[in-house]
């Protein structure tokens, strides 16, 4: 399974034009670049740990103990992370890209599908559990932006840490909704595909189960189509930037300063 069931892309754009905004040598672009860094990382890390949790915890509610069992209901990232598809490689290919784009996975939660109760609705509720869960946390991030907002202007002295938190605030709102629309779709072995299947025939459904016995290849194969195709790239992204565009509207008029969040 990928990021709660393991991977996802992270598009920056946003970001980037953030950066070309506020920064006006290249040493500032340096600087902000790695605060960049170092506020999207942990952001990002909690997020796909808190979708394998809960794909863990769905599991053990629908009869499943074997992510439990093997110690991997809890959120200690230690028991989620890969060290290179958690680690290495997102961190290699934020910097190789100067930080327009980034590919994760954490360690797949382990599942006894027989062993749920009932083994659709359980297959289901487990695979759509990680999804909500980053819903949810986008819909507390947006929270948490406006009231951080509300805390600055109640007391400016802190400006600076306002800011940092609210920045914080907006990756998480931005990465949340990636790792949840990217599950979405019906490629295997994402989150949607586990959907997908009970919606085919037995004869399709039979074919597109041969899909997960090749890994990695078809998100890879996707991940490079979209990159190279900016269209597809624009369909791919659209309800998570709607979305995200939505939020800001609500909250953006919050921010407690110009460096809180993107244009």
């Amino acid at each position: 399974m990928l990021v709660g069931q393991g991977a996802t892309p992270l598009t920056t754009d946003p970001l980037r034009r953030y950066l070309r905004r506020s920064s006006t040598s290249s040493r500032a672009i340096s600087f902000d670049f790695l605060a960049s860094f170092f506020m999207w990382a942990p952001v990002l890390l909690f997020s796909i740990v808190a979708h394998e949790y809960a794909h863990a915890e769905a599991a053990y509610r629908q009869g499943d103990d074997t992510a439990y069992m093997l110690g991997r209901l809890t959120l200690n990232p230690l028991k989620h992370i890969d060290p290179f598809m958690t680690v290495l490689f997102p961190v290699v290919l934020w910097f190789a890209s100067n930080g327009a784009f980034t590919f994760g996975a954490a360690k797949p939660v382990p599942v006894t599908p027989r062993k749920y109760r009932h083994f659709r609705r359980g297959d289901i509720i487990v695979s759509l559990a990680g999804i909500a869960t980053n819903l949810a946390l986008f819909v507390a991030a947006s929270a948490l932006f406006a009231v951080v907002g509300l805390l600055g202007q109640g007391l400016p002295a802190f400006v600076t840490t306002w800011a940092i938190l609210q920045r914080m605030l907006f990756y998480a709102m931005w990465m949340n909704l990636l790792l949840a629309f990217f599950n979405l779709l019906p490629i295997p072995p994402l989150d949607g595909s586990h959907v997908f299947k009970y919606v085919l025939s037995p004869a399709a459904g039979l074919k597109y189960r041969q899909l997960y016995g090749m890994g990695y290849m078809p998100i890879i194969a996707f991940l490079l189509f979209v990159r190279l195709v900016p269209a597809a790239r624009g369909i791919y992204l659209w309800p998570a930037q709607e979305l995200m565009q939505g939020a800001l509207s609500l909250v953006g008029r919050f921010h407690v300063s110009d460096g809180a969040f993107p244009p």
